[in-house]
């Protein structure tokens, strides 16, 4: 039997993409695998022992999450896979309809422009005309946002969305195709308005720089034909999620982290939403985000393409969709499959009986089980310049740097010992509880997550934060290094 393990947690699987086990059900499957890797058991259970809400469990492409498959034979031939949050059936007929359909027509220039889309049988003069007169959404112009705004204005859908508060950066430029060098420091929305205008003049682009929230989230988006989520955080996913389904709009959704990638289709003709496939994201800092793992920068190219492809086959009526399933690319194993997705009876968005009834915002610890109750110690933190402070002054203590290894080759932290935070409870005792011991990581997130391990662990020395991660600290020189940190 083969386990397949998703790029975002084979860190705790010591980098492995698949192992091999005789177990036949999935409770052998998981206790050989927490067997294998003892610091597995954080990131797949809770406190309690049971399975952590943002991980689903496959075997060959049904959904075996729930515990009453857990003693059930497997499948033979099949492989299991475990997948995490990152992020078909023919369609009855086109989202668009026919009357807005039959309100448009073509120039000569257009004519010409869609010549390959009439030459298609299940596209031709209608389907154009359907694309043409479609309204979408897209939230994010960052890397998915980028191939998925340009395919789409390229096609010639007649209005695009485009929802981003952020500004271009240097870095956006390794996988974010459609800004360029003399883009930096502009608006993404500006810099994507200005590309697709170089495509196709014809297309109405709105350029929306604000940031997605729930009190504009349904504003945004009511009175749109679909939304397409191109963001990179679990919270916006779910504002995103909620609002399409109050509005009832049909939602694409892509995700991406290093090499590897998801696509679906929610909220269409009754079938699930996001919430179904992963009910609560996983918590902060134990999975890291595409902005904190990285990602190889054709794999945004790839994911943002599929995606504009479902949103036109949903806009024009044909095909097959993933509406109800979720496609999983896997770009450094040159492997792919689609997974069942079902809708959730007691979904608290779209089951038999919702309770949200509005889109709100949320406390993302609370909601993943992470926010300190009163019995529990506040975590305490050093601002970078306290922390450089007390650097420069030679005082002792110990900084315990819980980074990935990329993240670490990119930039280091003088004197720090590394320990990944799956590692923490059983080498605890390679720290010394008289001394202050500071964690750092990017963003000052996973550093949270390490200090609540080691007290969980029973760790009595004093714990510290350094509020706002690496990021936060980049700036800061020291005399003995002789060097940005």
């Amino acid at each position: 039997m083969q386990v397949l393990i998703s790029a975002t947690l084979r860190g705790f699987f010591g980098k492995n993409a698949a192992f091999s086990t005789d177990a036949d059900t999935i409770r052998g499957v998981l206790d050989a695998l927490t067997g294998e890797y003892p610091d597995a058991k954080k990131v797949l259970f809770e406190e309690g022992g049971t399975l952590r809400s943002f991980i689903r469990i496959y075997a060959g492409e049904h959904d075996w999450t729930a515990t009453e498959h857990w003693v059930k034979p497997l499948p033979p031939g099949k492989d299991v896979l475990l997948l995490p949050a990152i992020a078909g059936g023919a369609p009855a007929k086109s989202i668009i309809p026919d009357e807005r359909r039959k309100a448009v027509s073509f120039d000569d220039a257009e004519i010409e422009r869609f010549e390959k889309h009439f030459m298609l049988s299940e596209i031709g003069v209608k389907g154009q005309k359907r694309i043409k007169t479609a309204r979408v959404v897209v939230i994010g112009a960052g890397a998915l946002g980028a191939p998925v705004i340009q395919y789409l204005a390229a096609a010639g859908v007649g209005t695009i969305k485009v929802v981003d508060d952020d500004e271009v950066s240097l870095s956006n430029l390794q996988s974010q195709v459609i800004h360029s060098t003399r883009d930096l420091k502009r608006p993404k929305v500006a810099s994507a308005k200005d590309t697709v205008r170089n495509i196709n003049k014809t297309i109405v682009f709105e350029a929306e720089a604000v940031r997605l929230d729930a009190g504009n989230a349904a504003e945004l988006i009511d009175g749109y034909d679909m939304v397409i989520d191109c963001t990179d955080n679990y919270k916006t996913r779910y504002l995103i999620n909620d609002a399409c389904g109050l509005c009832g709009i049909p939602l694409v959704f892509g995700a991406i982290y290093q090499y590897e990638g998801q696509v679906g289709v929610f909220h269409l003709n009754d079938g699930p939403c996001y919430r179904c496939a992963f009910p609560a994201p996983p918590p902060a800092g134990l999975v890291p985000t595409c902005a904190q793992g990285g990602a190889i920068s054709p794999l945004p190219g790839i994911i943002g393409s599929i995606q504009a492809n479902e949103a036109l086959k949903l806009i024009i009526g044909i095909g097959e969709h993933l509406s109800g399933k979720l496609l999983i690319i896997d770009s450094l194993y040159l492997k792919s499959r689609i997974v069942e997705i079902k809708k959730n009876p007691s979904c608290p968005l779209c089951g038999t009986h919702p309770v949200i009834t509005e889109v709100e915002d949320f406390d993302y610890e609370e909601f993943c089980g992470l926010k300190e109750t009163e019995e529990e110690a506040v975590i305490e933190g050093f601002t970078p310049e306290e922390l450089a402070s007390r650097i420069e002054n030679g005082d002792a203590m110990t900084i315990v740097d819980v980074r990935e290894p990329h993240e670490r080759a990119i930039l280091r932290f003088p004197d720090a010992i590394v320990i990944p935070i799956g590692q923490l409870a059983r080498r605890q005792n390679e720290l010394d509880p008289e001394k202050d011991t500071i964690f750092i990581c990017k963003e000052g997130k996973r550093s949270i997550l390490a200090i609540n391990t080691l007290r969980e662990a029973g760790y009595k020395g004093s714990l510290y934060n350094l509020k706002g991660g690496i990021d936060a600290m980049k700036d800061i020189m020291f005399s003995h290094e002789g060097a940005w940190l």
